[in-house]
């Protein structure tokens, strides 16, 4: 293995961690947008609804992800909620996701399909508390 691949392979776990962060920080921001209305309203919104659930699920899903506490369970929980997302609201409006606006959506889904397979890293809740 050469210099540069060995130095990139050495830090592979520590951009594993930054990768979770940054996509639940993302992802959080969905969910806020439906909750609370920050930082743009969606309109109106009920809590006990399809949208309002997935508002809880992006906020407090998404901030266990973002500290990597029950990482695997959750994110997978938050893929199947992306997949249904896009099968529900984008793919009815056509085939490619540039033009049915769902790539968001295809992104989140295998992002956090790829976390629940490979865990939250190095920097941690479940690994600081040996989980």
């Amino acid at each position: 293995m050469s210099g540069i691949n060995r130095w990139w392979a050495s830090r592979s776990p520590l951009l594993l961690s930054v990768l979770r962060i940054i996509t639940a920080f993302l992802f959080m921001e969905h969910g806020a947008m439906k909750l609370f209305g920050f930082p743009a309203p969606m309109g109106d919104i009920h809590l006990f609804s399809l949208m309002g659930l997935a508002g809880v699920l992006e906020v407090f899903g998404g901030l266990l992800v973002l500290i990597g506490l029950f990482t695997r369970a959750v994110a997978f929980i938050l893929s199947g909620e992306m997949a249904f997302a896009y099968f529900m609201a984008h793919a009815p409006h056509g085939f490619w996701p540039v033009l049915n606006h769902g790539e968001a959506a295809a992104f989140y889904c295998f992002a956090f399909l790829y976390l629940s397979a490979v865990g939250g890293g190095p920097l941690s809740v479940d690994r600081a508390i040996g989980r």
